[in-house]
């Protein structure tokens, strides 16, 4: 990937390179990988009824089996504010997921935090979804006290929240929290020098300064930083009693201070908790395939937690 870096140049911001056509281009040539082929596994579209009106999944690999396979729920990143179905942190992940853990993937298209939507929908969305796969287990083809939450990036943060509100209100936690390239935080802890000096060999384009994150943040808010509760920003939040969790970081990531954060917050809760550097790695590396070496290690480990039955560290 550093090799493309020279294409960002002249690209104001990663929301341009992602929604500007006239990035398209650029965008096509950074994210291309020809050759690369996913995971050929059952797809299909289905809907969640939640508070705010239904909340369109798409369901991998459902239906076969005895009824004893785990189901991961899964959110995108994008900030809050972008991303889809069909990008490959969201389509490519669901694929692998499902086929290396042989288990059910429900992809979830949250609401984005645009045009004056704000924190709780994308919340609200993702707790609708995963009490969705619960009492339809059985149609799945799942076993319904193997139902994991999982995501990336905003999607990590969402996942997070979710597994809280369904620990506090419904009195059952998912199996497990797989918590990816994630903010846990209103306000990111600093980094240290030595996180700092890798982070200057990153274009600029491909940071999250203080500024960036106070804006996608706010966005999400809809207000003020200090209006924000645990299930908004799970490092807020009391952790004791959640499920399992895998933390997954990026090595050349301005976020991995959240992650790690997180990560020492939920082992002094008592959580079982494992927490993984993803070696050489930038944010957004499951948008990447499976064949670069620590993406594909990452999606091992992952696909490990799903068919794990009881604790994940060891």
């Amino acid at each position: 990937m550093s090799s493309r870096f020279p294409l960002l140049e002249g690209v104001p911001s990663i929301q341009a390179l992602v929604e500007d056509p006239q990035y398209a281009q650029v965008r096509a040539q950074f994210e291309s990988h020809p050759g690369h082929q996913v995971p050929d596994v059952s797809v299909r579209p289905d809907a969640a009824p939640g508070p705010h009106g239904p909340v369109p999944v798409r369901v991998y690999n459902d239906g076969a089996g005895d009824g004893s396979r785990p189901c991961l729920v899964w959110m995108h990143g994008g900030a809050f504010m972008m991303g889809d179905l069909d990008m490959p942190e969201a389509d490519w992940t669901s694929r692998e997921l499902a086929k290396r853990a042989d288990a059910v993937v429900v992809s979830v298209d949250y609401r984005l935090c645009q045009g004056g939507v704000h924190y709780p929908v994308p919340h609200d969305d993702v707790v609708a979804a995963v009490r969705w796969v619960r009492e339809n287990a059985s149609s799945l083809g799942i076993d319904q006290g193997k139902v994991c939450v999982g995501g990336a990036s905003a999607g990590a943060n969402l996942a997070a929240g979710a597994a809280l509100k369904l620990r506090d209100a419904d009195g059952q936690p998912p199996a497990r929290l797989v918590f990816v390239y994630g903010v846990a935080h209103s306000v990111i802890p600093p980094m240290p020098d030595a996180h700092a000096a890798l982070m200057r060999e990153v274009p600029a384009l491909l940071k999250f300064p203080p500024e960036a994150t106070s804006f996608f943040n706010h966005n999400f808010l809809g207000g003020p930083l200090s209006t924000a509760d645990g299930y908004a920003f799970p490092a807020l939040a009391d952790l004791r009693g959640l499920c399992p969790a895998l933390v997954l970081n990026a090595e050349y990531d301005d976020l991995r201070t959240s992650g790690e954060a997180f990560a020492a917050a939920l082992a002094a809760a008592g959580v079982d908790v494992r927490q993984v550097m993803v070696a050489s790695m930038l944010h957004g590396f499951l948008n990447l395939p499976a064949s670069i070496g620590p993406v594909g290690d990452a999606l091992e480990l992952i696909a490990e937690t799903l068919r794990v039955p009881a604790g994940i560290t060891g």
